[in-house]
């Protein structure tokens, strides 16, 4: 079995998609996670204990991982999801007592959207008191603090679409608290969010679009620079 697979891993089919020798020596093994497109992102040598479980407890990556989660569920809702009134409050019942699965689906997401939250928050707590957003990783803290910023907009602009009372009066309040920004601009703001002075079906379908795409489209370039940022910084 071992021959069959050193003859493998030397074949020509393998070298031409890994592009690599054999996992030998330092200089293989580096080069095994450098030519990855799946691996390049990590440092190529990092230190023994930024490894460990312990030290991060893996917040980074249920962050991400929450992250896919939303990404699919959310995808599957909105094929029976749409963004007008009164239309959403029924297709939010539909999911809720004729789809199959759609409660599951539904609560799938929005627990998702709940952790992440916490997760992001709790991984950000950990990289303050382990001391990585020191120099030269001021930089990626900061982007950090604008993942964490970006995770509760998406929460929060999520909390409209249901359409229900809940949803009214929560944005209602939010709203609100935004028009007390001083020089003029919480009216602003407040206009621009909500297409007018009250919540509508415009707001409805803002909303919408700041939680399934612009939101999103900001957090994953974000979440590519804080990923390219770890690597250029010597790893966690």
């Amino acid at each position: 079995m071992k021959k069959i697979l050193h003859q493998l891993y030397r074949s020509q089919v393998w070298r031409s998609i890994f592009r690599h020798g054999l996992p030998e020596s330092n200089r293989t093994r580096a080069e095994a996670v450098f030519y990855n497109f799946f691996l390049h992102v990590h440092p190529t040598k990092v230190r023994k204990r930024s490894v460990r479980f312990t030290y991060t407890w893996g917040l980074g990556g249920l962050s991400f991982g929450l992250f896919i989660v939303l990404v699919l569920t959310g995808a599957l809702l909105m094929l029976y999801y749409r963004p007008s009134a009164p239309q959403a409050y029924w297709d939010m019942k539909d999911l809720q007592f004729v789809v199959s699965s759609g409660q599951f689906l539904r609560n799938l997401h929005r627990w998702s959207a709940h952790a992440m939250v916490a997760v992001v928050f709790l991984h950000m707590l950990r990289v303050f008191y382990t001391g990585a957003y020191r120099p030269p990783k001021e930089f990626n803290w900061v982007i950090g603090v604008i993942l964490l910023v970006t995770t509760i907009l998406l929460s929060y602009t999520g909390y409209l679409l249901p359409w229900d009372q809940l949803s009214f009066w929560g944005i209602s309040v939010g709203t609100n608290m935004i028009r007390a920004m001083p020089l003029g601009l919480g009216e602003k703001v407040s206009f621009l969010l909500l297409g007018g002075n009250i919540v509508g079906e415009n707001a409805l379908v803002r909303f919408y679009v700041l939680h399934c795409f612009i939101i999103p489209v900001a957090a994953i370039m974000l979440m590519v620079i804080h990923f390219w940022r770890v690597r250029k910084d010597g790893g966690v």
